[in-house]
């Protein structure tokens, strides 16, 4: 029986589209986005919204991460390879996004009153619901030997496809999720394990950096034998919005104090990584 999560089914949604805006868009204008927009939501200034976002040959670190004793080696090989490297302002380690990886964020209201695991618990619900007619096989734990690794790793038959992370920003909440769609699961992990190698050289490290097994990752095409593009997920997702709201979907842009917001959480993002990332 299919069940969603009461986070989900609200009477409105607003959708923002941004996973056709091409290369020149980067990934720390998505987190400043986000961040504006649980301003936004925690305020009641907007109802509970839905963003996605696409971005090209970019590894999104964790701040662990930044702490590797050859980080710079590491960092050096991602960029030779044409990856452009930044630090995130969630939790989490090492991501790979490219154009077969489709990123969704749902914000939500009430970030005080409502338990961090419920945030969590929609987005795997909204996952679960998305591909019903696929598979009833999506499991939520930890892939140990997965990149990124947590107790919300999406995975079939025990290979990940996607990861999920939480921010939380005054009293809203934006959990966000990579949904590996496209290309080879398995030829991303190699470039993270490639990247901790080199950045760790099996040095002993305080914090425990995951053992990468590539085999235990693969994109959702391979793992349902389906032919999907990063197009039609989206329209997917969009639908399945409108179901969840009963067709009551707005597509506003940002307002003015949201710009205003965005525009301070962008350069904090900026400075922050480039005193993270210059000081290597």
């Amino acid at each position: 029986m299919d069940t969603t999560h009461h986070l989900i089914n609200t009477d409105r949604y607003r959708f923002i589209d941004q996973s056709s805006l091409g290369p020149e868009f980067s990934a720390l204008q998505s987190f400043g986005m986000d961040d504006a927009l649980s301003i936004s939501v925690g305020q009641g200034l907007s109802p509970t919204t839905a963003r996605l976002w696409v971005h090209h040959d970019t590894i999104v670190l964790g701040i662990a991460d930044a702490k590797l004793p050859y980080i710079r080696e590491g960092v050096d090989l991602l960029k030779s390879k044409g990856y452009e490297v930044i630090v995130r302002n969630s939790g989490g380690l090492a991501v790979v996004l490219d154009d077969g990886v489709l990123n969704l964020s749902l914000i939500f209201p009430d970030s005080k009153t409502v338990n961090i695991h419920e945030g969590y618990d929609a987005m795997v619900s909204f996952i679960q619901h998305l591909f019903k007619d696929y598979t009833d096989q999506i499991e939520a734990y930890e892939i140990t030997q997965s990149y990124c690794p947590g107790t919300y790793d999406l995975s079939i038959n025990g290979k990940k496809f996607a990861g999920i992370s939480q921010r939380r920003v005054k009293n809203g909440s934006a959990v966000q999720i990579y949904l590996d769609i496209t290309g080879s699961g398995s030829e991303r992990a190699q470039l993270i394990r490639d990247f901790y190698e080199i950045s760790k050289k099996g040095e002993a490290t305080r914090f425990t950096y995951p053992d990468i097994d590539p085999n235990v990752m693969a994109s959702l095409n391979e793992l349902l034998g389906t032919s999907f593009t990063v197009a039609e997920v989206r329209d997917m997702i969009l639908l399945t919005l409108h179901q969840l709201s009963g067709g009551n979907i707005v597509t506003d842009s940002l307002n003015g104090a949201e710009i205003e917001w965005f525009q301070k959480r962008f350069d904090l993002m900026i400075e922050r990584n480039q005193k993270m990332l210059e000081s290597l």
